[in-house]
């Protein structure tokens, strides 16, 4: 198992712009391959799909080529893959879906560690029909969400349980698989956010039990959209609301509209690109892809801990990320720095360290950060420590007496 970065760059023309890119949670650089098949889709025969003509045939390959895809990616059922826009508008319409059936007196449950989009739509769905909404708490000092914590706030009255694979910011990575024991304990469905954390780890969605599992594909080299993923059969449980000629077949049912089928094709190649970055253990694409992701994994805590322990010796530092488990993300700022500032000076030297909640927002505000947050800088898939040693030079620089 082995993971040759440079063989890695290689593939993704934007690095030769010179830029390090430490913005990888908010959206991952796209490797060469993966603009091909987009380009190819779009410029070949392609027309609404079914199964007569050529370019029919061509859309449906692609559709049915992205749902095979993310199954081997996530460990799934590729007849319960639905495809999204984005997470956020996904969990929009599972949430408004899903609260049909909520009444007064039901309990939905979601974390003070999420992104906004696994926070909100489901206050806001709860809100509509009268549910309460309960609050599991991440602890500040060891930046943990625990299954106590998850524990403490479940009953019979629970209905749904909305927690994130790895906090965006802090990069905490809660014990999915034991709070989804704990969560069907009580009858409740579980839906994992897992945006940032399927870019830094091998996932077997059925493995955790989630009901629910979805993660956006321009966190992990593909372009701008979103999949989730779940049983057929809870699929074809929902009721949503679609127009009245669309099928009621699952997943499509689920997805409205005529579909992209150039940016489905990019994902395709994003999936194989991904189990081909490491060569060796793996005959099937899933062992592929575990296998590369475990390579990947090994690769980027080896320089996570470069990095962190190169930015802890920069003076005034304080970082908020101290959970056992984490992501390669640390999330940071400096005594009388403005972070802003500091995000904007870094531009200029070339160095992408963006500054803010990043849609993290209940976590910034625990934290004491208000709602402007602060520094994060992520490890990529293309990361160096030649990127981490431009990082730190510059933060070095711009804080300096």
């Amino acid at each position: 198992m082995t993971y040759d970065v440079n063989a890695i760059r290689a593939h993704f023309p934007s690095l030769a712009s010179g830029l390090a890119f430490f913005d990888g949670p908010g959206g991952s650089q796209v490797p060469d391959v993966v603009g091909a098949a987009i380009a190819d889709a779009i410029t070949k025969p392609i027309s609404n799909r079914n199964t007569l003509t050529e370019s029919e045939k061509n859309a449906d390959e692609i559709v049915n080529e992205f749902r095979k895809a993310v199954g081997d990616l996530i460990d799934v059922d590729p007849g319960g893959v639905v495809y999204g826009r984005s997470w956020t508008q996904l969990t929009y319409d599972f949430s408004r879906t899903l609260a049909k059936s909520w009444k007064p007196g039901d309990e939905i449950v979601v974390s003070r560690l999420d992104h906004d989009s696994n926070i909100r739509p489901w206050v806001q769905a709860a809100e509509a029909v009268g549910a309460t909404v309960r609050w599991a708490e991440f602890d500040v000092e060891t930046s943990e969400l625990t299954v106590a914590a998850v524990e403490a706030v479940l009953s019979a009255k629970t209905k749904l349980v909305a927690i994130t694979g790895a906090g965006n910011t802090i990069g905490t990575r809660p014990d999915l698989k034991a709070i989804a024991t704990a969560v069907h304990k009580t009858g409740a469905l579980f839906y994992v956010d897992g945006v940032h954390l399927t870019a830094h780890t091998a996932i077997s969605a059925r493995d955790i039990g989630a009901d629910f599992f979805g993660f956006s594909f321009y966190k992990l080299m593909g372009p701008h959209c979103a999949a989730l993923a779940a049983s057929p059969a809870l699929l074809n449980s929902l009721n949503n609301d679609k127009l009245l000629p669309s099928t009621s077949n699952v997943p499509e049912k689920f997805e409205f509209g005529t579909l992209p089928y150039e940016i489905m094709a990019g994902c395709n190649a994003a999936v194989n690109f991904i189990a081909a970055m490491a060569p060796g253990a793996g005959v099937t694409r899933r062992e592929k892809i575990v296998n590369s992701m475990k390579a990947l994994e090994a690769y980027e805590e080896e320089l996570f801990a470069y990095m962190e322990s190169s930015i802890k010796t920069l003076p005034g530092v304080t970082l908020y990320g101290h959970a056992k488990d984490r992501t390669p993300t640390i999330y940071f700022s400096f005594a009388g720095h403005d972070n802003a500032a500091i995000y904007s000076a870094m531009a200029g030297k070339k160095v992408n360290l963006p500054a803010n909640n990043f849609y993290a927002l209940e976590v910034s505000r625990k934290l004491g950060l208000g709602d402007a947050g602060a520094l994060r800088a992520g490890i990529a898939p293309y990361s160096t420590r030649e990127d981490v040693d431009r990082l730190v030079a510059g933060l070095r620089d711009l804080i300096k007496p």
